[in-house]
C-alpha cells in the first residue's frame, strides 16, 4: 500500500542560504537490511516528509530482495517521491544525516546497511560531481529501484529508457513485495 506524508508548512523558498528553489519532485531509494528495516524505512520516509523544504511524500510499496554486488541479508526497499523545493545538493546532504541517525555505517563498498537512501532523480536535473550523479546512474539495472518506482509513476521514461523495458531485462533479480 502506498502511503503519503504531508508535513507542516517549510520555511520560504526563498532562503538567504540558497538551498531552496522552485518545487520539484524528486525520487528517493530506501533500503535497509540490518535491524527491523521496514520500521527503519517508515521512520525514514517520516523524517524526510518532516525535513523544511520538502512539501509532501509518497511512499511505494515495500519489496525484499537479495542484495546485488553484496553479500548480506535480504533488503526491504521502497522508493519516495518528494515534492522539494530543496536543491539536489542539501537534500542529498539532509539524506545522509538521516542515514547517520539510524546507525549508518560506511566499513566497505556495499556493506549490509541499517539504512541506505539514495537521490535518484530531482525534477530534470541532470549534474555529475564528485557527491552526486543525477539521475542516479545504475538505478536502471536494479529491479529494487525499478518497481516501486514504477508504483510511483507508471509509464515514467529514465534516460536509459521506459521503465517496463528496464524491469523486463532486470528479470533475473528476484524480487517479492511485502
Amino acid at each position: 500500500m502506498m502511503s503519503s506524508v504531508n508535513p507542516p508548512p517549510g520555511p520560504d523558498e526563498g532562503s538567504s542560504s540558497g538551498a531552496y528553489q522552485a518545487p520539484v519532485v524528486a525520487y528517493v531509494g530506501m533500503g535497509a537490511n540490518l535491524g527491523d528495516a521496514q520500521a527503519t524505512l517508515l521512520a525514514a520516509a517520516r523524517e524526510i516528509a518532516a525535513l523544511p523544504g520538502v512539501h509532501r511524500t509518497q511512499m511505494s510499496p515495500m519489496y525484499r530482495s537479495a542484495p546485488v554486488d553484496a553479500n548480506g541479508p535480504d533488503f526491504t526497499n521502497a522508493v519516495l517521491k518528494v515534492e522539494t523545493s530543496l536543491s539536489p545538493e542539501t537534500l542529498l546532504a539532509r539524506l545522509q544525516e538521516i542515514e547517520n541517525a539510524h546507525g549508518r555505517e560506511r566499513p566497505y563498498r556495499n556493506a549490509p546497511r541499517s539504512l541506505d537512501l539514495d537521490l535518484l532523480v530531482h525534477g530534470t536535473q541532470e549534474m555529475q560531481t564528485e557527491f552526486l550523479t543525477l539521475p542516479h546512474p545504475r538505478m536502471h539495472e536494479r529491479a529494487f529501484v525499478l518497481m516501486p518506482l514504477r508504483d510511483l509513476a507508471p509509464g515514467m521514461v529514465l534516460a536509459q529508457g521506459i521503465i517496463e523495458e528496464l524491469l523486463a531485462a532486470c528479470s533475473d533479480q528476484l524480487l517479492s513485495r511485502i
